[in-house]
């Protein structure tokens, strides 16, 4: 696996917010949603993304923006302009002051705002829950970032516009990987900017020592790997791999095994009906007991509770 297969693999929607929204300026929107990960993708007109802390950005049509949670921010056609409404966890909709617009903006099937023929379009991403989002993906993102249509083509575009008002069978499903692929595609492409900013492991990959070293831990982590192996690997000193390691991934060897092991470990509850037994040998654990115990150091809930919590 390539570290950027292992980094998008993660996007899985259930249930995604997804709609078309379309507005006549002056317009604005304050998102306080708490998603973890939301795409906008400008089809028509202008608009801001305007975040309360750091400078706003300009989408234009066939722009995209991935904005990462939970921080609210506000989608307006300029700066300075008063937000009409208030978007809250679940998709709930209310006027500023916080009474309930009560379907006065729906204009049909997942579409909202002024009118279908407005000259701003907008279509809205929201990943609703963290666990649908790799955490490693997640770290490695900046809180807004946007994407210009110079320097990516979308052609989802014209058939997420027309299954996003479509009212059919399975449709919710259909969005849900349609909403992946778009944000696989937008990450792929901002990956490849020479402005991107990716986590210092990803970059580390192409040191000589550090990259083979890291390509163990990420293939096989349910091996009992120790610095001393993997430096006898790299062909180097346990003291030179642990130096070089931690310079430049951040963190000791050790230390990036565990968080690789739990994140796999939180991936699989979400995914698969394995047992915790299971979940523990196929990620380095001697028993269930201690997976237990190691992922409720790091993610503050027990197993079960992650796999409910998914579940929901």
């Amino acid at each position: 696996m390539d570290a950027l297969t292992g980094l998008l693999e993660g996007p899985r929607a259930r249930g995604a917010f997804m709609i078309r929204a379309c507005f006549d300026p002056p317009w604005a929107v304050r998102v306080e949603d708490r998603a973890p990960l939301t795409v906008v993708l400008l089809v028509r007109g202008d608009a801001w993304l305007l975040p309360d802390r750091g400078e706003g950005i300009r989408l234009r049509a066939g722009d995209l923006a991935v904005a990462r949670g939970p921080d609210p921010y506000t989608c307006a056609d300029a700066p300075g302009t008063e937000p009409q409404a208030l978007i809250l966890p679940g998709g709930r909709c209310h006027h500023p002051d916080g009474r309930p617009l009560n379907g006065s903006m729906d204009l049909g099937v997942r579409t909202w705002g002024d009118r279908p023929d407005s000259g701003t379009v907008l279509l809205i991403g929201t990943y609703q829950m963290r666990g649908e989002i790799g955490g490693r993906l997640l770290d490695a993102l900046p809180p807004l970032l946007p994407l210009g249509a110079d320097v990516w083509e979308c052609p989802l575009t014209p058939l997420l516009m027309e299954e996003v008002g479509r009212d059919a069978p399975g449709q919710e499903v259909v969005l849900d990987r349609l909403l992946d692929l778009l944000v696989i595609a937008a990450l792929r492409a901002w990956f490849a900017r020479p402005e991107a900013e990716p986590p210092a492991w990803y970059g580390a990959l192409s040191d000589p020592v550090v990259g083979p070293v890291l390509r163990l831990l990420q293939d096989d982590p349910a091996r009992a790997w120790t610095v001393a192996g993997l430096a006898e690997k790299a062909g180097v000193s346990r003291a030179a791999l642990a130096r070089r390691f931690t310079r430049l991934v951040g963190e000791p060897p050790m230390s990036y095994l565990t968080g690789w092991r739990l994140a796999l470990a939180a991936d699989r509850l979400r995914d698969t009906d394995d047992t915790l037994a299971a979940l523990a040998r196929q990620v380095g654990y001697g028993s269930a007991f201690a997976l237990s115990t190691a992922f409720k150091r790091a993610y503050g809930v027990s197993p079960q509770e992650w796999r409910n919590r998914a579940a929901a």
